[in-house]
């Protein structure tokens, strides 16, 4: 009879974890409605990158025109696709993870997040999930509009794959860092215009950093965001800047370093938690 009891009162016990190692359904949850969240304003969230895309190729053509000669070899819009494309990714994939935890923060809802019997590394896949699926998405669209209309396809798609899902990553890891660190929407506007943005557009989107002096080179040479542009240019067009090969190592290290402080900050409830 007491061995009776015990059985039925042990899958009522409080703080025992019953979903094994890795709690399967809450993350794919997770995953589930951040792409819903998204998903819900698809005019502003899909619509509106490939609208700024072709606006940015529309302007380039207007005011540089045919004068402008081959760049590394390929005429100038087709050097400059794959840029515009990994600048839209990297964008798309920090607003996600950024303005998800940000607006969680602010509007006190952050605690429906952080009840369920998820773990840290759990809540940071589900978050990381819904980066990557908005900027795989975006991907795919402004990739499909630049094969339509400019002719640029993809001369190693495997390597286009890698660096925007690895870029994804990373953006989506920087993404939950300013959620996290940001607790007005101030602060986070100033994180993204301030750092993100320069990064993106100081880091070969629009040029060859051949043409820079050696000391800016350098510096570009330490910006992962240079290796994720280069890696999709070199995986869409076959030129770039470095060998892919150092650009995975790089981009690698990084996301390795960023979802490891993402993964800190979620244990222990860093700015999250009272």
């Amino acid at each position: 009879m007491q061995k009776e009891q015990v059985d039925m009162n042990t899958p009522t016990q409080m703080g025992v974890r019953r979903f094994g190692r890795v709690n399967w359904l809450g993350t794919w949850t997770l995953v589930r409605r951040e792409i819903s969240r998204f998903m819900n304003v698809w005019s502003q969230t899909v619509m509106a990158p490939l609208i700024n895309a072709g606006l940015f190729l529309m302007i380039f053509t207007i005011a540089i025109g045919p004068q402008r000669g081959d760049v590394m070899g390929v005429p100038f819009m087709t050097f400059l696709a794959p840029g515009i494309l990994t600048m839209t990714v990297i964008q798309n994939a920090f607003a996600n993870t950024s303005s998800s935890l940000a607006s969680a923060k602010v509007q006190g809802n952050i605690v429906d997040t952080l009840m369920p019997p998820l773990a840290a590394g759990e809540l940071v896949a589900g978050y990381i999930g819904g980066a990557v699926a908005r900027g795989g998405l975006v991907a795919i669209v402004i990739a499909v509009g630049a094969a339509l209309f400019l002719g640029v396809g993809l001369q190693h798609p495997v390597w286009v794959v890698v660096f925007v899902f690895l870029g994804s990553v990373l953006m989506g890891g920087l993404g939950m860092i300013a959620g996290i660190f940001a607790n007005k929407f101030d602060q986070l506007s100033a994180i993204a215009n301030f750092l993100i943005t320069p990064l993106a557009f100081l880091s070969g989107t629009f040029y060859s950093i051949e043409a820079l002096p050696p000391v800016l080179q350098a510096m570009s040479h330490a910006n992962p965001f240079f290796y994720i542009i280069d890696g999709v240019r070199f995986g869409m067009i076959g030129v770039s800047d470095s060998s892919p090969w150092l650009g995975l190592g790089v981009v690698g290290l990084a996301c390795i370093v960023v979802l490891g402080i993402c993964l800190r900050w979620m244990h222990t409830g860093y700015r999250l938690k009272s």
